[in-house]
């Protein structure tokens, strides 16, 4: 590193446009350094949440079953600590067996909408393959905006992907 360096603190004080007036150079070091940290903060992360699972996830686990719970929240006491257990329940639909589901009550001559959530969407790729008359009908039905926009720089000699 040379004494253009920026480090995490030097950019959180910065404001955004002296960081977009910053040298090219600086530019590819500042987000190479940042793509790093983020890289390896995740790793810590992930492997810190391990540890807490290992150690003191079994003793959730029973908490919560002691309480006639599989999922939730539970407070557990263990090696001096006060451990806030959270098991959240992750449900999972299969999207075949729903569109059965749905049909079914359709043909009955229910309200599907009383018993399911509809969200209808059109894979943008199939909407571009049809034919212009198709795509009219659906225009009314279709809003466009702009997402968020990501840049890789690299230095002139390298590739960008």
């Amino acid at each position: 590193m040379n004494d253009l360096s920026i480090f995490p603190a030097d950019i959180a004080e910065m404001s955004v446009s002296q960081l977009a007036n910053l040298p090219a150079q600086q530019l590819v070091e500042v987000d190479t350094n940042l793509d790093q940290a983020i890289a390896w903060l995740k790793a810590a992360r992930t492997k810190l949440d391990a540890a807490f699972d290992q150690r003191f996830g079994v003793q959730g686990r029973e908490s919560l079953h002691a309480s006639g719970r599989d999922f939730g929240t539970s407070h557990i006491k263990a090696d001096g600590l006060h451990v806030k257990f959270d098991l959240p329940k992750k449900v999972s639909w299969d999207q075949k067996k729903l569109k059965t589901i749905a049909e079914r009550i359709v043909a009955s001559g229910e309200a599907v909408e009383s018993y399911l959530d509809i969200k209808l969407t059109v894979s943008e790729t199939r909407y571009t393959n049809w034919p212009p008359a198709l795509q009219q009908q659906f225009a009314d039905a279709r809003t466009v905006e702009a997402g968020k926009p990501s840049f890789h720089i690299s230095p002139d000699s390298e590739v960008c992907s």
